[in-house]
């Protein structure tokens, strides 16, 4: 009795101050941290992934605007990994118990030493290893996934990498969606109309460092006749080698594109009044780049 008694005391005195409201299903607890930088203040939504001793994942998310999470798990040893855009990965071990809070107090992540850029000179996209992708709405339910499979680009990076420039130009009629039929239908005149205009045209002047590996690349996009201004969300992922020993650079990218700033009004309607295709369409590039020549 006495012992059932002190162990209760235990565990309400354990669950008190502010987590005391966290709840545990039985034969679970708690783990939390607190993620700050360098100089001590909160990062917030980095991301964070509490994996098994197998490396399985058991639970993920981001830390909260106060650079801290919690998250109830099962009573056992786990690996905790800690990343944030611009610092070092962090990692760690816990161990977990029943009805407690298992707390890795203060983190500090080390800011990462950012990836080398291209060297100066004239690119090309090396179309083997790079993709332009998409993906759009269909009748207001379920996505359609495609591509453009005939594209061609140079990139001239600059001594300042803020000035470098680079043009894409892409081939309208290589849509594909998998689709034979719904692929014809996009090369006509309801969409993008390749007969009147063959290709896609990407330029850019405008390199503008966000942190980190992160960049805004800004220019110009003619599409359907028409010339619109669009940012690109890009992700330098570094240099790396072929398997020639050739030197690679590589970096991902995502924007978003409103169909009606290209008069592409695509206003074929189901019988309930549902557009075929949604009104924004995103685009996710992945890109190579070797030196030209």
């Amino acid at each position: 009795m006495i012992g059932r008694w002190l162990e209760s005391r235990t565990k309400r005195m354990q669950r008190t101050g502010p987590l005391a409201a966290v709840q545990t299903p039985p034969s679970a607890g708690a783990l939390s941290c607190r993620v700050l930088d360098p100089v001590d203040e909160p990062v917030p939504h980095a991301e964070f992934t509490v994996s098994d001793t197998l490396g399985r994942k058991v639970v993920g998310g981001g830390t909260d605007p106060f650079g801290s999470f919690v998250a109830a798990v099962p009573a056992g040893e786990y690996r905790l990994a800690v990343s944030a855009e611009g610092y070092t990965p962090y990692r760690a071990s816990a161990t977990v118990t029943e009805d407690t809070l298992s707390s890795l107090g203060d983190v500090t992540l080390q800011v990462a030493r950012p990836p080398e850029l291209p060297a100066p000179g004239d690119w090309e996209i090396e179309p083997a290893h790079s993709s332009i992708a998409f993906t759009a709405r269909h009748i207001g339910l379920a996505r359609i996934h495609g591509r453009f499979n005939s594209f061609a680009g140079a990139v001239r990076i600059a001594d300042d990498m803020a000035r470098s420039a680079m043009h894409v130009v892409i081939d309208a009629a290589s849509i594909d969606t998998n689709v034979r039929m719904r692929d014809d239908h996009l090369r006509s005149g309801d969409f993008l109309d390749v007969q009147r205009f063959p290709t896609l045209e990407f330029y850019s002047d405008r390199f503008t460092h966000r942190g980190g590996n992160r960049w805004a690349v800004t220019g110009a996009l003619s599409l359907h006749g028409v010339t619109r201004t669009v940012t690109l969300d890009a992700e330098y992922l570094g240099l790396g080698n072929g398997m020639e020993g050739e030197v690679r650079a590589a970096c991902r990218a995502t924007t978003e594109l409103h169909r009606d700033d290209f008069t592409v009004s695509w206003q074929t309607m189901l019988a309930r009044g549902i557009a075929v295709v949604g009104p924004s369409i995103r685009i996710d590039l992945d890109v190579q780049i070797v030196p030209k020549g």
